[in-house]
């Protein structure tokens, strides 16, 4: 039995149409993903709000609500990564339209499938794969979406301990405030520098394997011609 590719033959006017259909629902889909992502860090915004909210509500209010805010943005964070994978698929399908697909079509008048880009759009679509890893698609929220996050719920646990109700005296007061139950300030300070540090690492070192497309970045030249176009007159 062959189970050689027959060889590739030029796109007509039916294909090209299905491909533009194509196109437009790999559109929607990526669109509805974005959608998800969205909502995850909108979670995550309320969420540290509520918290603040509850700690700085009452001068004798305690500061385990910040505290446990982190563990809920870590978990967020996780539920986006696993979201952003799933949405990278789409997305990468999209871009090979785009630059293989309509940018010929747009920079010589015909279609170009020499680079074999069917053939591996065919396959993604048979095998649905993931495109980045779990590591990198954590990274990169952390970074773009969540560091921020991470950032003012820090900022506002680290000012709860020190100005609220009223300025620190000494590192005694200190972990006094900062004590949890059975657990001594000491203790929970040393878990949280670990949590923050691990982050930090964590982000940065996932910066060496960046394998996503279609980000945006200034042009080369200096010319912009895309933005020269928007400001001609059309007559």
């Amino acid at each position: 039995m062959n189970t050689k590719d027959p060889d590739p033959q030029p796109l007509g006017g039916a294909e090209i149409g299905a491909l533009a259909h194509l196109y437009r629902g790999e559109m929607y889909r990526s669109k509805v993903w974005r959608t998800r992502l969205d909502a995850t860090t909108n979670w995550a915004v309320v969420t540290v709000g509520i918290a603040l909210s509850v700690s700085f509500a009452r001068a004798d209010a305690s500061p385990l609500p910040l505290v446990l805010v982190g563990a809920l943005l870590l978990v967020f964070l996780t539920f986006e990564a696993r979201r952003y994978r799933f949405f990278d698929i789409w997305r990468v399908r999209v871009r090979v339209m785009e630059t293989s697909f309509f940018g010929p079509i747009l920079r010589h008048g015909r279609v170009d499938t020499s680079n074999g880009w069917p053939t591996a759009l065919a396959d993604d679509y048979t095998g649905l794969y993931y495109h980045i890893s779990y590591a990198e698609a954590l990274g990169r929220r952390l970074r773009r979406n969540y560091a921020p996050i991470f950032a003012v719920q820090l900022c506002a646990y680290v000012g709860k301990l020190l100005i609220h109700p009223t300025p620190l005296g000494s590192l005694a007061e200190l972990f006094e405030r900062a004590a949890i139950g059975p657990f001594g300030g000491e203790v929970v300070l040393a878990v949280c520098a670990t949590f923050y540090g691990g982050l930090t690492a964590f982000a940065l070192l996932s910066l060496r394997h960046q394998k996503a497309v279609g980000r945006a970045h200034r042009p080369h030249e200096h010319d912009d011609r895309m933005l020269k176009l928007t400001t001609t007159e059309i007559y």
